[in-house]
C-alpha cells in the first residue's frame, strides 16, 4: 500500500508543471506586447520630459543674432513663436521640420526683391547675396569691363534696389579731309612789270581723321577726335609777278638848240643846255623809310632808271624837267645824275640820294638852288 501512494503522488508533481508550461507557453505573446508596451511608455515619458524642458537657441536674421530661450521641439515651431516668416526664396541653415536642441544655432537670409534692368529687358529677382556683383552672377547676367553698373558692383544690396547694366561699345572711323593749296605771288624782277608766269602748280594735300565712337545700349553718345594724321602735305602755287620797269627813254633836249652857257665848276669846263633856278632839294635813302623797301626786296637799292643807286651820283627828277639818264650840275652839291623818279618829285623839285637814311632825315628841305642840266655825258675836267 505504502508503494502504490508513492507512485500516486509522482503523477500530481507531473500535472502541475505541464499546467505552468503550457500557461507560459500560451502566454509568451501578452509577455512581449507588455514590454514594448513598457519600453514606448518610458521613451515618450523621456521625450514628453525633454520637450518640456527649456532649450537656448541662437536665431540669426540677416546678420542680427538673438538668442531666443523655448520648450519647442522643432524648427518650425520655434519660428512661429518668434513671428519668424521663412519666405519660398530665403535661406535656413537648417530643415524647417527638424529637431532642435539646446545649444543650436539657426542662421536665416531673408531675400530681397530687386529689379535687373540690362539688354534691353528688366527682371524681378528675389535674392539672399550681399553685392551687386553676386547678383550678376545669380542671373547669369555677364559684365564687361567697359560696361557701366549702376549702382557699382561692390555696392551692397537694399530691398527694392534697381540695378541698371548699360552696355557700352566703342567704334573707330576715318575721314580724309583735303587740305587746299596755297597761291603764292613772289616778285621777279627779271620779268616785265605787269607781267605772270606760273612758277610751280599747286597740288592740295590730304588729312585723315581719326574719331572715336562710343555708344550706350547702341545708341551714339560722343564721337571724339583721338587722331589726325597728314596724309599728303599741300604744294602751294608759285606765280612770279614781274616788278623789271621799261628801260628809261633818255629825252634829249633839242640837240640842235646851242648851249646855253659856258662855264668852269671845280676844274671842270660844261656848257649847260638849261638853267633851273629856285630849285627846291631834298633827300633820301634806300630804305624803308623812303622808298617803301627793306634789304630783302629784290628790288632795294634799284632805280627807276634800272641803275643801283649811289651816294655822289644819283639823284630824283621829274623827267618832264630833266630827261632820266643826264647829268646835272646843283650849285653847292656838285654833279649828279638824273637815275631815278619820285611821286614827291614834281617840277623844279630834285631828291638827292645819300646812304645815310639819319642824315637823309636831317637834310631837310632847301630852296633857292639853280641846276644847270648838262647832258647824257658827264663833263670831265680838261
Amino acid at each position: 500500500m505504502g508503494a502504490l501512494q508513492m507512485k500516486d503522488t509522482h503523477g500530481k508533481r507531473s500535472s502541475s508543471m505541464s499546467f505552468a508550461l503550457r500557461w507560459k507557453h500560451e502566454n509568451v505573446r501578452l509577455i512581449v506586447l507588455s514590454a514594448l508596451i513598457s519600453i514606448a511608455m518610458t521613451f515618450m515619458f523621456l521625450v514628453l520630459l525633454h520637450g518640456t524642458a527649456d532649450k537656448h537657441v541662437s536665431v540669426v536674421v540677416n546678420g542680427r543674432e538673438t538668442i531666443v530661450s523655448t520648450k519647442q521641439w522643432s524648427l518650425q515651431r520655434l519660428l512661429d513663436e518668434q513671428a519668424i516668416t521663412v519666405g519660398a526664396y530665403d535661406k535656413v541653415s537648417m530643415p524647417l521640420e527638424g529637431g532642435i536642441e539646446d545649444g543650436d544655432r539657426v542662421v536665416i537670409d531673408q531675400a530681397v526683391p530687386l529689379v535687373v534692368r540690362a539688354d534691353g529687358k528688366a527682371k524681378t529677382l528675389y535674392t539672399t547675396e550681399k553685392t551687386v556683383a553676386a547678383v550678376m552672377d545669380q542671373a547669369n547676367i555677364t559684365v564687361r569691363n567697359q560696361d557701366k553698373v549702376v549702382p557699382p558692383l561692390t555696392s551692397s544690396l537694399k530691398p527694392n534696389m534697381v540695378i541698371t547694366v548699360t552696355r557700352i561699345s566703342k567704334a573707330y572711323s576715318e575721314s580724309t579731309i583735303p587740305v587746299p593749296f596755297t597761291v603764292v605771288k613772289q616778285d621777279d624782277p627779271k620779268l616785265a612789270l605787269g607781267k605772270e608766269k606760273l612758277v610751280q602748280t599747286g597740288k592740295q594735300g590730304a588729312i585723315v581723321k581719326r574719331y572715336e565712337r562710343v555708344f550706350q545700349d547702341g545708341v551714339l553718345v560722343s564721337q571724339t577726335l583721338v587722331e589726325k594724321m597728314t596724309k599728303s602735305s599741300a604744294v602751294n602755287q608759285i606765280v612770279a609777278i614781274g616788278t623789271k620797269k621799261p628801260e628809261p627813254k633818255v629825252t634829249m633836249l633839242s640837240a640842235k638848240s646851242p648851249a646855253v652857257t659856258t662855264m668852269t665848276k671845280r676844274g671842270v669846263t660844261f656848257s649847260s643846255k638849261k638853267v633851273l633856278r629856285n630849285v627846291t632839294l631834298t633827300a633820301y635813302s634806300a630804305g624803308v623809310a623812303s622808298t617803301g623797301k627793306g634789304k630783302n626786296h629784290p628790288e632795294y637799292g634799284i632805280t627807276a632808271s634800272g641803275a643801283r643807286v649811289q651816294e655822289g651820283r644819283t639823284i630824283a627828277v621829274d623827267p618832264k624837267v630833266i630827261p632820266i639818264g643826264w647829268w646835272v650840275y646843283i650849285e653847292g652839291i656838285g654833279f649828279r645824275r638824273a637815275e631815278d623818279t619820285g611821286s614827291a618829285v614834281k617840277g623844279n623839285k630834285i631828291d638827292v640820294y645819300f646812304d645815310s637814311e639819319s642824315y637823309a632825315d636831317r637834310f631837310g628841305l632847301k630852296r633857292g638852288y639853280t641846276v644847270y642840266i648838262l647832258g647824257p655825258k658827264k663833263p670831265e675836267a680838261l
